[in-house]
This record gives C-alpha cells, sequence and structure tokens, in this order.
C-alpha cells in the first residue's frame, strides 16, 4: 500500500512540474492585424479573470473604443458591441464587481504592456473588462527619474532602459494593474493607435477584436516571441 501511495505522490508532482512549464498565450486578432500577449503569474486574479473572458469568448466582437496617440488603445467594453456610429463608449462593466489591485513594480507601463482600466476609485481597483495597451513614447533618464520620485517607484536598469529605446507610459506606473504584455508586433499598437478618431477618441472606422488562447511549452513561447519568464 505504501508503495502505491509513493508513486501516486511521484505522479502528482510531476504533473505538477510539467504544468508549471507551460503557460497561456492569447492571440489577439483585430481588423488591423494580429498579435500575440503572455499574462503574468504575479498578478494572478487579473491573469485568471481575462484568461476566463477569454475561454468565454467575451471579447469577440467588441471594439477599441478609446485611442490616444503617443498613449493607449483601450478596448473591452461590452457596450461596444454592434454600437452605433458616433456613439460615446467606455462605461461598459463599470456595475460588474471590479478586481482588487495588484500592481506590482516588477511589471511597468512599457510599451506593449497589458493593463487593466480603472476609473480612479482610491483603491486602485480595476474594471474587470476593460483593458489597455499601452503605445506611449520613448522617455529621457531625466524624465524617468522624475517619475520615480513621483510615483513612489524604483526602476531597474532594464525597466529604465525599456522606457529609454522602446518607450511606455510611466507615469501610470504604482496606479493601474499591469497584468501582461504583447511579445511581437508592437506595430499594431501604433497602427491603431494613428487611426482618425471622433471628439471622444473612438476611431471614426470601428476598430473590432477577438482573442483565442492556447497552452503552450514555456520554452516554445520564448523561442517563438523571445519573451523571457520570470522563474
Amino acid at each position: 500500500m505504501k508503495k502505491y501511495v509513493i508513486i501516486i505522490a511521484i505522479l502528482i508532482s510531476t504533473t505538477r512540474i510539467f504544468a508549471q512549464r507551460k503557460d497561456y498565450l492569447v492571440t489577439l486578432t483585430t481588423s488591423k492585424g494580429v498579435a500575440h500577449m503572455v499574462l503574468y503569474d504575479e498578478t494572478p486574479l487579473h491573469k485568471a479573470n481575462f484568461l476566463n473572458h477569454v475561454k468565454e469568448q467575451y471579447y469577440d466582437s467588441l471594439l477599441f473604443h478609446r485611442v490616444i496617440e503617443k498613449f493607449m488603445i483601450q478596448g473591452g467594453d461590452p457596450n461596444s458591441k454592434n454600437a452605433k456610429p458616433g456613439a460615446r463608449l467606455g462605461s461598459g462593466g463599470g456595475n460588474m464587481e471590479k478586481i482588487p489591485y495588484e500592481f506590482t513594480p516588477l511589471r511597468v507601463h512599457k510599451k506593449g504592456a497589458l493593463a487593466a482600466a480603472s476609473n480612479g476609485n482610491p483603491e486602485k481597483m480595476s474594471n474587470p473588462v476593460q483593458f489597455y495597451i499601452v503605445q506611449g513614447r520613448k522617455h529621457s533618464d531625466e524624465e524617468v527619474s522624475k517619475v520615480e520620485k513621483t510615483n513612489d517607484i524604483k526602476y531597474t536598469n532594464k525597466q529604465r532602459a525599456d522606457y529609454m529605446t522602446i518607450g511606455g507610459y510611466p507615469s501610470l506606473d504604482n496606479r493601474y494593474t499591469v497584468f501582461g504584455e504583447v511579445v511581437d508586433n508592437l506595430k499594431l499598437i501604433d497602427d491603431i493607435a494613428v487611426v482618425q478618431k471622433d471628439e471622444f477618441n473612438r476611431p471614426v472606422e470601428d476598430i473590432k477584436m477577438a482573442m483565442t488562447m492556447k497552452k503552450m511549452r514555456k520554452k516554445k513561447i520564448t523561442r517563438l516571441y523571445g519573451y523571457k519568464f520570470v522563474k
């Protein structure tokens, strides 16, 4: 009996090890192109929530309803599905249960960062469905240092270099939860950010989205997209 218990324990342990070697890759398909995203283990509530919505095809046919060049592209408002031209969007999901703030200094608003929208509540809780992807701009070393003091955050050399080379929007750090990032085709963000918009920053021509997810070996994700997982 003891022998079988040991074998079962080994099998369970082995299964867990192999499970840890995999993660989800999210494919974002838009009318402007396709990109892939990974979600962070450091923000488990946001990760689980987003994956659940993707699994249920919640985002399919929704719009990027708020687009601001050199800032971000925002989507996920359920009211944007089949929204009439010119309709003001952005309030969808506000009556749903919010997600607790999970910002970690390990994950910041570099270009391509995937973050949760919020209505500016004191607890910094996130809208459960609306998200934004950062475009931002390149910042000087002095600008990054200024944000460090203003937002009470200390950047690593890599984070500082990212803000200076690929860009981002550091002033949002320690204010909103970053829970993932785009790992390829950052140009898609630029292509969406420059479209013609109305007075509410909604694209004049609808930019629809759809998302799918697939569990893959982390090594394969790294090989295909260059993303390195935190050990």
